[in-house]
């Protein structure tokens, strides 16, 4: 492993029975978010986040979108520009294929000159020997795959074991 990165985050959930145009939207939240790569000095990697969230389903589709705000750093920031990379929101969109499931993901800064952002593209399937596990193949192409990197377009491809589906 070349990084690890730590996000921990505290949220208050709330149930929303809310419908429009056949979707339903089912939960909101709001909550802090820190992510870090808990290295030191030049390589260490920080930010922290308000967050909110708005998850809606429509049949086999889940959408969850995810706005945030930058906290600002009063001593020392170690990556300034950070918001410009990993953008300023998240959208996920989900689909259930009886076992196999895929889930999209796109972030963007919102600039329209200097427009940087993320698009990863997630597949689950089951595995024959294990109810429990499930493989997971996962295509990413953008800034902030890691932290330490959050400043480096990159193109990546990864295939591991999932715990749980969604």
């Amino acid at each position: 492993f070349r990084e690890t990165n730590y996000e921990p985050e505290i949220w208050y959930q709330f149930p929303v029975n809310r419908s429009a145009l056949g979707w339903n939207m089912v939960s909101a939240s709001i909550g802090l978010n820190h992510q870090s790569n808990g290295r030191g000095q030049e390589y260490s990697r920080s930010w922290n986040r308000l967050m909110g969230g708005f998850i809606f389903e429509h049949g086999e589709y889940a959408v969850a979108l995810r706005p945030w705000l930058r906290i600002k750093e009063s001593t020392d920031d170690d990556n300034p520009d950070i918001s410009q990379y990993l953008g300023r929101f998240d959208l996920a969109v989900g689909r259930k294929f009886g076992n196999h499931s895929l889930d999209l993901q796109l972030r963007n800064n919102l600039k329209t000159q200097e427009n940087r952002g993320s698009v990863q593209l997630g597949w689950s399937f089951p595995l024959s020997r294990s109810p429990q596990l499930r493989g997971y193949m996962q295509w990413f192409s953008g800034y902030g795959e890691s932290l330490m990197d959050y400043n480096h377009y990159q193109n990546t491809l990864g295939i591991g074991v999932q715990m749980a589906d969604w």
